[in-house]
């Protein structure tokens, strides 16, 4: 006994001299705290950005960061990488890999660093490009030193801070140095500080933030987005540059005005023969509206999406009589060429910059440069009327939840406006499902469906009027019905009302042994073509709030045809639940010896609760699948 304790302290030592003489000792992962790990894929041992604004014209970004990968999920979270451009320049990259013991493994220099376009295959041409680490990790832990710095002549775009960077990621230390001897005058936001350990610190001539110790934060299903509730920090230069193009914004009518004047004017010229086409095309109509709607029908038929980054291509529309002539532009141009199009015919339109994609508002409170997408505007005193510029087959003043429902900046010849696009939310998004089902003896069946979608719910399956009659099978197999095995779909009919924003499917269904037949019994489930299946994650202990994103309304109906030989004996009871979340109620109607009736109606509202309420709204959804999941049974006469 004694001389296995002997060992062990032998072992013990020998390990701890090793540590000890390493020249970065903090590299050891044993050195992380242990409430660190807990919850985390990684932890940021130093995330240190330095920004540096050495003119309106010039600044230099350095980069340290020191990240200890835990386990294979948290090799998302090693970020070693650096974007570049004509505008941008690399002066600094390097990544050093470190084993769990903090011993030096691999070195990666500049040219070690893999090469490629920043921008997706939809893109023409552009001088985005990034290179990025590539590293394949032959244990865990291990620990990456990655370093980089780079000089930009644009100063319209100072880097964000966001300490706290993602869920089961763990933060030793994240610092944000912003440097300004030129005391240019600049303005900063800090959001969501209060509860985080962050302090700040005046250096001269600029700031300095530094986070230390914050644990992991574990995801949590049906939340409000992340960018609610973790800490930010937004500078902007009240005079900037922007690609040698010199600018200015402390509000959001001055920079508006900027944009309007230096980025968008004189990019609405178009040949004559153009304008002379569409005032023929619209010679005989006088509603505004109803031209918009015929220039934006000929823009979707005429012109295709291509990507285009360049120079300042990033920020600039192509000129409209390019894309006029090509026939192809990016979201910029083709905004810009339907505005010129609709100034041609005196229509009335505005360029409008928008987040796209994730919701995200324009900062109405902040002014900065903003946006990844743009989108058209056309100012209506009943409602304004917003067109999505780059779909060939979006209906006309429709958005989808692309753009829909965020705040955005319409800039005019005045100058900048925040203004908000529609949302769709409750009962906007509705669909409609109705279908005849006769119940074979050998308890297959056979149906024909009939489902209505509009809102969010048109745009979640308008697409699929491209699919060919094998990709539609597909489809309605693995995505729509899984759920129903053997399920086999004929007679598809589509029709895409872009006028009413309804896409209305019907199509002829089979499913082979559907319903289990025993003795004189024939049970089968009656939710057969909207059935929820999943049942929200259960939480010990919730940490936020429960978010409804939109909401929506289903509203099914189906007819039963019973086989010959058998009876409705009883049909299950009508049931109600409303609450604050929404409403579910299936009812029963027997129409006669051979048929009934089946309705269902579930809807969701959008909406934020207390994370309190998350537990009954689980038991709500819980409800629904299990009465979702209701079984009958006819019996043999």
């Amino acid at each position: 006994m004694k001389k296995t304790k002997k060992t062990i302290f032998l072992i013990v030592t020998l390990l701890c001299t090793q540590l000890y003489s390493q020249k970065n000792i903090n590299l050891s992962s044993l050195f992380i705290p242990q409430e660190l790990k807990e919850d985390a894929n990684a932890v940021v041992r130093l995330n240190h950005i330095t920004v540096n604004i050495e003119a309106v014209n010039k600044q230099t970004i350095h980069k340290k960061r020191i990240v200890t990968v835990l386990n294979k999920l948290g090799n998302t979270h090693v970020d070693a990488y650096a974007h570049y451009n004509d505008d941008t320049r690399v002066t600094k990259l390097t990544a050093v890999i470190y084993d769990a013991l903090g011993n030096k493994i691999k070195k990666y220099a500049k040219n070690d660093f893999l090469d490629v376009s920043a921008v997706d295959d939809v893109s023409l041409y552009s001088d985005s490009r990034v290179k990025y680490l590539e590293h394949t990790p032959t244990s865990y832990p291990y620990t990456v030193v990655f370093e980089s710095e780079e000089t930009n002549s644009s100063t319209g775009f100072i880097p964000r801070w966001f300490p706290v960077e993602n869920y089961n990621l763990a933060i030793e230390k994240s610092i944000y140095t912003f440097n300004n001897p030129q005391n240019i005058p600049y303005r900063k936001r800090e959001q969501k500080f209060k509860g985080y350990n962050i302090q700040q610190s005046t250096v001269e001539n600029g700031i300095t933030y530094t986070l230390s110790n914050q644990k992991a934060i574990d995801y949590e299903r049906h939340s409000v987005n992340i960018d609610e509730f973790l800490p930010n920090l937004k500078i902007a230069l009240n005079e900037f540059s922007l690609k040698n193009i010199q600018g200015k914004g402390e509000n959001w009518k001055e920079f508006g005005k900027w944009m309007y004047d230096d980025l968008l004017k004189d990019k609405t010229e178009l040949t004559p023969s153009t304008i002379a086409k569409v005032k023929d095309l619209t010679k005989n109509v006088e509603d505004p509206i109803e031209k918009a709607k015929i220039i934006y029908n000929y823009v979707q038929n005429k012109t295709r999406y291509i990507s285009v980054q360049i120079d300042i291509g990033g920020w600039e529309p192509i000129a409209a009589n390019k894309v006029d002539d090509v026939s192809y532009g990016d979201c910029k141009g083709l905004t810009n060429y339907t505005k010129a199009l609709l100034d041609a015919v005196n229509v009335e339109s505005y360029y409008t910059v928008v987040y796209a994609k994730n919701r995200r508002n324009i900062d109405k409170d902040f002014t900065s440069i903003e946006g990844n997408h743009v989108i058209l505007n056309i100012p209506n005193e009943e409602e304004d009327i917003w067109l999505e510029c780059t779909s060939q087959t979006m209906p006309f003043n429709f958005l989808g939840d692309f753009t829909d429902d965020r705040d955005v900046l319409v800039i005019t010849p005045e100058g900048g406006l925040i203004k908000r696009t529609p949302a769709y939310i409750n009962d906007d998004n509705l669909q409609l499902i109705n279908a005849t089902i006769e119940l074979l003896p050998n308890g297959s069946i056979s149906s024909s469906l009939e489902r209505k979608s509009y809102a969010t719910q048109y745009d979640d399956k308008f697409y699929i009027e491209g699919y060919t009659e094998k990709e539609l099978s597909k489809y309605y197999k693995t995505q729509v019905w899984d759920y129903n095995n053997n399920l086999e779909t004929n007679n598809i009919q589509l029709n895409n009302d872009k006028d009413k924003v309804e896409f209305t499917e019907k199509l002829d269904i089979k499913i082979q042994d559907f319903a289990s037949i025993r003795d004189n019994n024939y049970l089968f489930k009656l939710n057969i073509f909207n059935r929820i299946t999943g049942i929200p994650k259960r939480y010990r202990t919730r940490l936020r709030p429960l978010e409804i994103d939109r909401g929506f309304t289903d509203k099914d109906e189906f007819t039963f045809k019973i086989p010959s030989g058998y009876t409705i004996t009883t049909l299950p009871e009508n049931k109600k639940i409303t609450n604050k979340f929404g409403v579910y109620s299936i009812s029963f109607k027997k129409i006669d010896e051979t048929s009934f009736t089946y309705k269902r109606e579930f809807s969701l509202k959008k909406g934020v609760f207390p994370k309190e309420d998350y537990k009954l709204y689980r038991n709500f959804i819980k409800e629904v699948v299990k009465l979702d999941n209701l079984r009958t049974e006819l019996i043999k006469k």
